[in-house]
């Protein structure tokens, strides 16, 4: 058990001079870009099940079936397909999750990201 009581912090006085002390900032206007946008690209391969690309289109870019299967059958007949177009860090994650899938299916499934030209 203490037996001294605490004593209160020191505060700090305002600085003395011939205002009171305050600063008023400018505040300057930024501007601000967008963050540059990557689109996830599917490649073809003659291995991977159609059935296996439209679950993990559903999955991992939250499309329904009918769009899941436009975009598998993009990817079948022109050898590539764009699944979603997100910021860098995101399509980065997506196409790992792909991946991941893949390869825990037994599938030889790739799949990239590019930057989407504007």
């Amino acid at each position: 058990m203490a037996t001294n009581t605490p004593k209160p912090p020191a505060i700090k006085p305002p600085p003395t001079g011939s205002d009171d002390g305050t600063v008023v900032l400018e505040r300057l206007a930024q501007k601000v870009q967008p963050p540059s946008m990557y689109q996830v690209v599917m490649l073809n391969d003659d291995y991977t099940p159609m059935e296996f690309v439209v679950v993990v289109i559903q999955e991992f870019f939250g499309k329904d079936l009918e769009a899941a299967t436009a975009i598998m059958l993009k990817i079948h007949l022109d050898g590539r397909g764009v699944c979603g177009v997100y910021p860098k860090d995101i399509a980065a994650t997506k196409v790992d999750q792909v991946l991941d899938a893949a390869h825990k299916a037994g599938h030889p499934l790739k799949c990239v990201s590019e930057p989407v030209d504007l």
